[in-house]
C-alpha cells in the first residue's frame, strides 16, 4: 500500500454461536470464565487497539447471556438460528457487512490467547499487499482436530482439508489451520455464492474459500504464526484449564518482572484486572480477584483470598483471611483467620486478628480488634480497643441497625452490644456486658447479673449424675 494511500476500513466478525457440546455443559462455551472472565471478553480486548471499525458478534446457544456479557464492548450482535457451519455464520451477518469496504478479520470466540500483534498482521498483509485473503496457519507437532494445509510443488497452499475428511496421509502433514482468516470485504461476498455443504459434515465450510479464491483468480497470502502456543481454541473443560493456566502463569511472570516477589508462582492466582506495587510479597495459595489494588511493601500469607480489596502500603494479611470489597489503611495488620466483608474500611496502623469478623464497619486508626469478634454496621474511632468475645449485635430479625464505637473506648471481653447504641469517647465497658443504652464520655458501663453463689448446692450432685 503506498504511504500516501488512505488504508483501508478494519472490521471484525467473532464467530461465538456453538454450544460447545464437548464442554458437557449448559453454559454457552464463551461465558466459561478464564481468569476470572467470559472467554468472549478476552477476545473483545484482543481488538481494542486495533483501530477496528465495527465488531459483529455471531450467536446462537444463550444469545441473550452472551449479549449482556459484552453488553460494553458496542459490538452488533446477529443470531445465527440454524447452526450450519463457519461460512454459514459469515452468512448469517451478510446484512451487517456486505456494503462495508476494507478488511474483514474473523476469528473465533473460544481464542482468548490470541496476541493483539497476530492480528495486527494479518491486517497488514491484506491492507499492504492488497490480497483477497490472508489466512493465519501454525506447525503443531500434534496437529490433530485441525484442518491441514495442502500445498502443490511450488509450495502454494492451495486447499484446507478438515480432519475427518482427511487421509492417512494428509493427517501427517503439521501445518494447520488457524481458523483465523482476514478478508477483502467485497472479495468474501463475491465468494460466498460458491460455498456447498457436499462433505460429511453437511456444513457449509468457511475454509473452502481458500480453493475457491484460487480458483477464480483471486489472491491468497498465507501467514504463519509466530506463537502457535497461543492459538488454542477452548473446546473441553481441560483445554479451558490449559488456557487458565497459561495465562495465568504469564500474568504472574508479568508481575515478578515488576516487583512483585512469589514463593510459588504456579499456586498464585490473579485476574488480569488485579494490581500489585514493587516488593510485595505473595504467599503460595494466595488468590487476588476483581479489581483488587495491593499497595507496596505488603506481605500477603498463604491462603488469602481477596477480591475487590484495596491494600495500602505496608499491610500484613495473615494467613486463610479473606477481604471482599473492603480497603485496608496502611501498616495495618489483618488475620490469621479474618474475614473483612463488603464495605469495610479498616484504617492504619489498626490490628484486626484471628477469627475476627467485619462487615459494613469503619475501623479507626490503631484501634484493635485482636480476636474471636463480630463487628457489623459499625463506626470505631480512633485508638479503640476491641477485647474478645465481642458482638455488635446489628440485626433485630428486620433491620440493621448501628454500633458507634467512639474514640479510645475500651470494649471489654466477651461484651455484646445491642444496636442501636453508641459507646463515647474514652467510655468503658466492664467485660461479660450486654449493653443496650449508651454509654457517655469516660464512663463505665457495666451489664451484668450479680453474682450468686450457693454454697453446697454440688454437694452429692456429681454421685447422682454420675453414669452406673
Amino acid at each position: 500500500m503506498p504511504s500516501n494511500q488512505k488504508r483501508p476500513d478494519r472490521h471484525a466478525l467473532i464467530l461465538a454461536a456453538g454450544k460447545g457440546t464437548r464442554m458437557n455443559s449448559e453454559r454457552a462455551k464463551v461465558l466459561h470464565p478464564v481468569c476470572g472472565k467470559p472467554l468472549i471478553q478476552h477476545v473483545l480486548e484482543r481488538l481494542e487497539n486495533l483501530d477496528i471499525r465495527t465488531t459483529v458478534l455471531v450467536l446462537g446457544h444463550h444469545a441473550e447471556k452472551v449479549e449482556e456479557a459484552v453488553s460494553g464492548f458496542g459490538v452488533q450482535i446477529v443470531l445465527q438460528r440454524e447452526q450450519l457451519g463457519t461460512g454459514h455464520a459469515i452468512m448469517s451477518a451478510r446484512a451487517q457487512l456486505e456494503k462495508l469496504s476494507g478488511s474483514l478479520l474473523v476469528l473465533y470466540g473460544d481464542m482468548p490467547l490470541i496476541p493483539s500483534q497476530e492480528l495486527e498482521h494479518l491486517f497488514q498483509i491484506r491492507e499492504q499487499e492488497d490480497v483477497d485473503q490472508v489466512l493465519l496457519t501454525a506447525i503443531l507437532d500434534t496437529p490433530f482436530g485441525y484442518g491441514r494445509i495442502l500445498r502443490n510443488e511450488r509450495g502454494e497452499a492451495i486447499d484446507i482439508v478438515e480432519e475427518q475428511e482427511a487421509t492417512s496421509e494428509q493427517k501427517l502433514i503439521k501445518e494447520v489451520n488457524t481458523g483465523l482468516n482476514c478478508f477483502k470485504i467485497e472479495s468474501l461476498f463475491a465468494s460466498l455464492s460458491q460455498l456447498s455443504r457436499n462433505n460429511s459434515a453437511t456444513e457449509y465450510y468457511l475454509t473452502d474459500l481458500l480453493c475457491i479464491h484460487r480458483s477464480t483468480g483471486k489472491k491468497v497470502a498465507v501467514l504463519e504464526s509466530r506463537s502457535p502456543e497461543d492459538l488454542l481454541g477452548v473446546n473441553t473443560r481441560e483445554e479451558l484449564a490449559v488456557v487458565e493456566g497459561k495465562m495465568r502463569n504469564e500474568i504472574a511472570r508479568r508481575w515478578m518482572l515488576e516487583g512483585v516477589t512469589m514463593l510459588d508462582p504456579s499456586s498464585v492466582y490473579i485476574d488480569p484486572t488485579v494490581v500489585i506495587g514493587r516488593d510485595t510479597v505473595l504467599y503460595p495459595g494466595v488468590i487476588l480477584e476483581g479489581q483488587t489494588v495491593i499497595g507496596p511493601d505488603c506481605t500477603i500469607r498463604g491462603f488469602c483470598h481477596l477480591s475487590d480489596a484495596t491494600i495500602k502500603k505496608g499491610v500484613v494479611i495473615d494467613h486463610c483471611s479473606v477481604v471482599r470489597s473492603s480497603k485496608v489503611g496502611a501498616g495495618s495488620h489483618v488475620g490469621p483467620f479474618a474475614h473483612l466483608r463488603a464495605n469495610t474500611v479498616v484504617a492504619g496502623s489498626c490490628r484486626i486478628g484471628n477469627f475476627v469478623e467485619l462487615k459494613n464497619t469503619r475501623f479507626g486508626d490503631s484501634s484493635k480488634a485482636a480476636h474471636l469478634s463480630y463487628l457489623g454496621d459499625t463506626d470505631v474511632g480512633r485508638g479503640v480497643n476491641i477485647g474478645a468475645g465481642t458482638i455488635t449485635c446489628n440485626y433485630d430479625g428486620q433491620k440493621k441497625h448501628k454500633t458507634v464505637i467512639e474514640d479510645r473506648a475500651f470494649i471489654g471481653s466477651g461484651t455484646q452490644l445491642v444496636a442501636p447504641v453508641s459507646i463515647q469517647e474514652e467510655a468503658y465497658i466492664a467485660a461479660g456486658s450486654s449493653i443496650t443504652e449508651d454509654v457517655p464520655p469516660q464512663s463505665l458501663g457495666i451489664a451484668r447479673s450479680r453474682q450468686i453463689n450457693k454454697p453446697g448446692w454440688g454437694k452429692g450432685r456429681r454421685k447422682r449424675n454420675d453414669p452406673e
